[in-house]
């Protein structure tokens, strides 16, 4: 058969300019972190601007994955720059897509994700890591709830600097806030009810009326997570928890030596035991950097989390090095302080990210819901 191109003709251009359509094709496989859906058939596509200077597209993205928005920025402007070499900018904006949580169990609380954060033995920093978890991710713009579930030894409201007895309102106990705005963090525990140098002395029907209620009857708002600090060990509170609400999974904290690793071993069975999903395991104390000399002590050991979590198949979500200013803060009320420290932001922030990535890939390896219309 004769060439029927023309000699003159131009070659086709594999690499066309886009438009609004061809932008938000090249846009198909990148998923809303929080539910794991394509963001063009969740109507988060806000905007797309195709000029001859470049693109600009505008995605909501809800504030349950506020610690992932930077890097969902810059996968979005890559995939853009891929699909159109030719383009010379592309610009992305992230706005807040505005999506209230349901209601969780017969409780009725108002939360996206519940996290209890556990240890098989006191002692390994485990409230240090619960409070900086919820500190950070409210830091990234997360609406973020903190209760303090360790009944015999509540510390978070030391590690905060939060005193005072709860108000009842409404029927409602009015939780101790830390932070101003809507990223203030609403914080509920038992040291608020007890005098300080109190025991509590309970059972167990006693131990699951009282985290029942501060679950129930605490006005925690909207929440798109709830932290949980759990007692150390393995009693009751795991059993009352995965009874009275669906949790979405558990964090384990634990320091690099044999026998925190036994006990961090028993705490994940325990979970597993109670159908809690185990999100994955945080190495405190990991090391000590002599501020002197830089040289590193590995004070406990060395890496006996991370093989830990690569033998039971879990998540590694990060090391927390011993640091002097890290026990500082907590002493003195003012944790949240840890993050204006680059010594250690750096590692809690990590964790925090690491933890969310990990929700947001377990979401979209789900099977997706009927398509919703696309909205530009």
């Amino acid at each position: 058969m004769p060439n029927m191109t023309h000699p003159s003709s131009p070659a086709p251009d594999h690499n066309p300019l886009p438009n609004n359509a061809s932008v938000v094709a090249a846009m198909a496989a990148i998923s809303d972190p929080e539910t794991g859906r394509p963001l063009a058939e969740m109507g988060q596509i806000n905007s797309v601007e195709v000029t001859p200077s470049g693109i600009q597209v505008t995605v909501g993205l809800t504030t349950h994955s506020g610690i992932l928005w930077p890097a969902a920025r810059i996968r979005i402007r890559e995939v853009l720059q891929a699909a159109f070499p030719k383009v010379s900018s592309v610009a992305v904006e992230i706005a807040e897509h505005k999506r209230p949580p349901g209601k969780l169990g017969q409780i009725g609380l108002e939360a996206k994700s519940v996290i209890a954060v556990g240890s098989g033995k006191g002692g390994v920093g485990k409230s240090t890591i619960a409070t900086c978890i919820a500190l950070g991710l409210a830091r990234a713009g997360s609406r973020v709830g903190l209760l303090d579930a360790d009944v015999y030894g509540p510390s978070v409201p030391h590690l905060l600097g939060l005193s005072g007895r709860p108000e009842i309102e409404n029927g409602k106990i009015q939780p101790a806030k830390h932070g101003q705005g809507p990223q203030a963090i609403p914080v509920m525990s038992m040291g608020f009810l007890v005098p300080p140098g109190e025991a509590v002395v309970w059972r167990g029907p006693m131990l699951h009326g009282a985290i029942t209620q501060m679950l129930r009857d605490t006005a925690w708002g909207q929440l798109d997570y709830l932290i949980i600090d759990m007692p150390p060990g393995t009693g009751d509170i795991a059993l009352t928890l995965s009874q009275v609400l669906p949790l979405t999974g558990a964090v384990v904290v634990c320091t690099p030596q044999d026998v925190a690793l036994l006990d961090a071993t028993k705490a994940i069975a325990m979970f597993r035991k109670v159908n809690i999903p185990v999100l994955g395991m945080v190495e405190n104390m990991s090391f000590f950097a002599c501020p002197d000399t830089g040289k590193r002590y590995d004070i406990f050991g060395t890496g006996g989390a991370k093989r830990t979590a690569q033998e039971l198949d879990i998540p590694f979500l990060g090391e927390v090095p011993i640091q002097i200013p890290i026990r500082e803060h907590g002493d003195a009320g003012q944790t949240a302080a840890n993050f204006d420290d680059p010594a250690s932001s750096p590692y809690l922030e990590a964790i925090c990210e690491r933890l969310v990535g990990n929700l947001a890939a377990a979401h979209a390896a789900r099977p997706p819901l009927p398509s919703l219309p696309v909205l530009l």
